[in-house]
């Protein structure tokens, strides 16, 4: 009894300073972004805002740009989420019948992308060639399949009871069917944890949009926020005196994690039961 006692306390203790220590860094940038320029660069801000300023917040928001860009992250992250989740469904429930012909061979393809890309120049003529340049489809269909997110998927499928797809097939249900009235009811957990690790993923990313997208109104907000995190930088570079500049300077870098992070911690709780249960059932196969 003393030493369960003991144990719940020392884990109790670990867990706090854990938390602590994850928390630490965000309710940082969170003040920063509240702060102004003189509290900033004294070195002044913890986890309390110091100079309570929005001068940040005011510019970037009220700028149509930004909430057209903003727009856009919505639909690309929404549309290929979509489309990364059906593939990767699709492909991974192929890629679980153990009697598929050529089933190593295609395992094997999708492994070697983990290891070996065509690279920037290549993909670049490729998306190029195919005139997907200015579309959201070269945003959303490079990187549409994860190749992690594909096994841990298979795994999953494969974990399930082969007696239940037998007795749907009896039932007369297709493959399809089977997939749809089956499979995925029972699949929740594992896809709610996919479209989060796709939905982040995409969210977050800006290297693809600024590679393929010339014009701005089609920028996602994370070009947008970079292009204006240059902009501060240069501004700062170039010793401009102007008090607005300068505060943008000065925390710019919160605002903008603060402004993308938000909509990511607003999805996270509904889908966060299903996290640790889907990614354990599909990398661990009894």
């Amino acid at each position: 009894m003393v030493s369960r006692r003991i144990f719940h306390v020392v884990n109790g203790v670990i867990l706090t300073a854990v938390v602590v220590v994850t928390l630490y860094p965000f309710l940082n940038i969170v003040a920063r972004s509240f702060s102004t320029e003189e509290e900033i660069l004294a070195g002044r801000v913890n986890i309390v805002p110091r100079g309570f300023d929005l001068t940040t917040y005011r510019l970037v928001m009220s700028d149509d740009l930004f909430w057209t860009n903003y727009r856009n992250t919505v639909v690309y992250t929404v549309t290929a989420t979509i489309i990364s989740i059906v593939l990767t469904t699709c492909y991974a429930y192929v890629l679980s019948k153990k009697h598929l012909r050529g089933r190593g061979l295609l395992i094997g393809i999708a492994v070697f992308t983990m290891f070996f890309s065509g690279g920037l120049i290549p993909n670049y003529v490729l998306v190029s060639g195919l005139g997907l340049r200015n579309t959201i489809w070269a945003v959303v269909l490079p990187n549409a399949i994860n190749v992690f997110n594909l096994l841990v998927m298979k795994a999953f499928f494969e974990s399930l009871p082969a007696e239940l797809e037998e007795q749907a097939a009896v039932d007369g249900l297709g493959t399809y069917g089977t997939l749809l009235r089956i499979v995925l009811p029972l699949s929740k957990a594992v896809v709610a944890t996919m479209v989060l690790f796709y939905a982040v993923a995409y969210w977050n990313s800006w290297f693809t949009a600024f590679l393929y997208l010339d014009r701005a109104e089609l920028f996602p907000v994370t070009v947008y926020l970079r292009n204006l995190i240059a902009g501060a930088t240069d501004a700062t570079s170039t010793g401009s005196a102007d008090t607005d500049v300068a505060q943008v300077a000065a925390n710019i870098k919160a605002v903008t994690m603060v402004l993308t992070v938000v909509p990511i911690l607003t999805v996270y709780p509904f889908v966060q039961r299903y996290f640790v249960s889907g990614v354990m059932l599909g990398a661990v196969k009894g």
